[in-house]
């Protein structure tokens, strides 16, 4: 049997607002409580609640033969608690079918695993349990933020226990070599890595609708069709991963990609030796024959330059330094809340808003609220000043409190 893995991404930001220089050390509330609240009704209403009630009604009608995995981040989840409890009614009716897999990831989709192991495994542990709370499934399949991916994360997953790593089949690693095959991580017996297809995600992601496109319209026949002539190759699992706003935001109802979806399971069924299966079934069912060695950094993004496009000009890199380099200040706060607060600031939307212009028109994103690269540096630049200001007094006060505590060993020795 080829197996047909599809995955959907949820994730929103928490909004920043615009901090001025001025506002340092005088006002500390970084959200945009009136951004949030719009972006995840919109997310809401246009995406998740349309999309998840066409799934629901697709997995009852195929009874167990159509199977879905998420990767929702916790920032989302948060944000969906706050504002559309309702969407997570929706998601927990979709987990209680049995069919839905939730993957593990970062907690607030940053780039810490870039930076910092010890912050790394936090944030997943964290994310893990939040997903076990909110949809009594324990993820056991890793996806990093934005697939970003090399051996050194690889063996940061495995002190977490997880069995499986999703991350982009690339060209240049591959050598001629099928993304569509379970690969194993070098010197290492598990987890197992799933290569996404990145044509055939695209073709959904980006290309549909595009009626510039030379295969425009893309029905849920054609695209079948496309996954049924891997039959005759060296296929056992083709790994479809998309972000879940493709459906109504990206790409409106208009387009028919609400239909393209009523329509795919069926038609990609309709042909014998094809499954829909969760990456754990996968898992579970192949061993690895053959090593996919990443030394350098690699992302969904990057298909042949080799650069991840969150880390890779001045502006970005500077602030991903400092970012990180409070985790000490962070870790000793008596306040519980500023690693939460810390963790948020680490989302990696708001480096990837500070790239290039070129960069963000080719993945067809914006920088937010905000007018441009350097107006989200400057602004977010001010916003980590004051949270560090906050942390050093913080740390002033304790270290004051705790010697007026401490009682002199020559009172003690009269």
């Amino acid at each position: 049997m080829i197996n047909v893995c599809l995955y959907f991404k949820v994730h929103q930001p928490y909004r920043l607002i615009k901090y001025e220089a001025k506002d340092i050390d005088a006002g500390h509330g970084y959200e945009d409580v009136a951004a949030d609240r719009e972006c995840i009704n919109q997310l809401a209403d246009q995406c998740c609640l349309p999309a998840n009630e066409i799934i629901y009604d697709l997995l009852a009608e195929q009874k167990g033969k159509f199977k879905i995995s998420f990767s929702i981040s916790g920032v989302v989840l948060e944000l969906f608690q706050r504002y559309r409890p309702d969407v997570i009614r929706s998601f927990k009716k979709l987990a209680a079918t049995g069919c839905i897999e939730f993957l593990a990831e970062t907690y607030y989709h940053s780039l810490t695993s870039l930076y910092s192991g010890g912050e790394f495994k936090r944030q997943v542990q964290k994310h893990s349990t939040l997903i076990k709370n909110l949809f009594s499934c324990e993820p056991s399949v890793f996806k990093n933020t934005e697939l970003i991916h090399n051996n050194r994360i690889a063996s940061l997953v495995t002190e977490l226990g997880l069995k499986g790593i999703l991350c982009e089949g690339v060209e240049r690693i591959l050598k001629g070599r099928t993304c569509n095959k379970v690969y194993a991580i070098p010197g290492l017996d598990e987890p197992a890595l799933l290569l996404r297809n990145a044509t055939l995600s695209d073709d959904i992601a980006f290309r549909f609708g595009d009626t510039n496109w030379s295969e425009h319209p893309l029905t849920a026949g054609k695209f079948a069709e496309w996954l049924h002539q891997h039959r005759q190759e060296n296929t056992d699992v083709i790994n479809l991963l998309m972000d879940y706003e493709t459906f109504g935001i990206y790409k409106q109802p208009a387009t028919g990609i609400f239909e393209f979806l009523k329509s795919l399971p069926a038609t990609v069924l309709n042909k014998e030796g094809f499954c829909f299966s969760t990456p754990s079934e996968v898992l579970d069912r192949y061993y690895p024959k053959d090593v996919y060695d990443v030394s350098q950094t690699i992302s969904w993004e990057d298909q042949s330059n080799g650069s991840v496009a969150w880390c890779e000009n001045v502006m970005q890199n500077n602030t991903l330094k400092k970012i990180y380099s409070i985790q000490k200040l962070v870790m000793q706060s008596p306040d519980d809340k500023d690693a939460d607060t810390w963790g948020r600031l680490q989302a990696a939307d708001y480096f990837y808003y500070m790239a290039d212009d070129s960069r963000k028109q080719k993945m067809n994103k914006g920088s937010g609220s905000f007018g441009s690269a350097r107006e989200v540096f400057q602004h977010y630049t001010n916003l980590v000043a004051d949270f560090e200001i906050t942390l050093i007094r913080k740390a002033i006060a304790q270290k004051k409190s705790n010697s007026s505590r401490h009682i002199p060993f020559n009172i003690l020795s009269n």
